[in-house]
């Protein structure tokens, strides 16, 4: 799967990728191809297709056509058509949907729903882990041309974002970040401060790990772009890799594309450890005093 970080369509929340993995596997499970499913819609397999792969949201009556059509039994069907109602509802990032790209949105529901984050940045800390001043002065030089009101609102977005870390059954976060993300004064010495103690703060939480690769571990196999994996509870969502240069995003699923980023990570992470991390946000935050 990819997406172009220009342009797009409003991205699925996670319970209709779901169902549209469901719908694949209760077809193929009733010998049903592609052609036949869409003509019981009238309609054409790409359409049938998009369902499958939550390219568009979940018009029921096709639902409940397609359900009928692979035998699937009335109280599934019940179960499965208020799910898909569920499904088709906005979530709760479309309330900016004024300041979020449509590229973005698919980022905001993957880590919303994830269960383990592995984050690998090179040039700033993680949304996740920003303190308010410290987004504010990244936002403002990524969007120079905002007003107040814009840059407010990227800011609240992000500060949304995070409570995602407190919720009773938080995700996993695994960072690891480039000695240089701390050398680059963004907002100032004391906004450098403060985001380094609430570096320091996440490094006690039971779900969250922070580790800085040093300049002193040299080249490594993960420099470069930054990237997110994501992994879920549901066993009908794959891990799925988001990465993004200056002019383009994408988002896989192959299982060798994940596979390349996961050892990525695993093997930068092999050039740090938690003391090494912590001793470099201590130097560092004594330097920015």
């Amino acid at each position: 799967m990819s997406e172009p970080r220009s342009g797009g369509t409003p991205a699925p929340t996670v319970l209709r990728m779901i169902l549209g993995t469901r719908l694949k596997e209760l077809r193929r499970g009733a010998g049903v191809s592609l052609e036949d499913a869409a003509r019981a819609l009238r309609v054409k397999p790409l359409t049938v297709r998009r369902l499958e792969k939550a390219e568009v949201a979940l018009r029921i009556v096709y639902v409940e056509k397609l359900l009928h059509t692979y035998g699937v039994g009335p109280r599934e069907t019940d179960e499965f058509l208020a799910l898909a109602e569920q499904a088709n509802r906005p979530g709760w990032w479309h309330s900016y949907r004024d300041v979020v790209p449509a590229w973005f949105t698919a980022y905001v529901s993957l880590e919303t729903d994830a269960t383990v984050l592995r984050t690998y940045e090179p040039q700033y800390v993680t949304g996740l882990l920003q303190t308010p001043d410290y987004a504010r002065a990244v936002l403002r030089a990524g969007f120079p041309g905002d007003s107040e009101a814009d840059l407010a609102r990227r800011v609240e977005l992000r500060l949304r974002r995070q409570r995602v870390l407190d919720k009773p059954d938080p995700p996993t976060l695994w960072v690891v970040m480039e000695e240089a993300v701390l050398h680059r004064p963004v907002g100032g010495p004391r906004v450098m401060r403060e985001q380094i103690d609430r570096l320091l703060e996440a490094t006690e939480l039971d779900h969250v790990s922070v580790e800085i690769v040093p300049f002193a571990a040299g080249p490594h196999a993960g420099a470069g772009a930054p990237f997110t994996c994501f992994r879920f509870a549901e066993p009908e969502l794959p891990d799925i890799v988001y990465s993004e240069i200056l002019s383009a995003s994408v988002y896989l699923d192959q299982r060798s594309d994940v596979a390349a980023h996961l050892e990525a990570h695993g093997r930068m992470s092999l050039r740090t450890s938690d003391e090494t991390s912590k001793a470099l946000l201590h130097r560092m935050r004594e330097e920015y005093s």
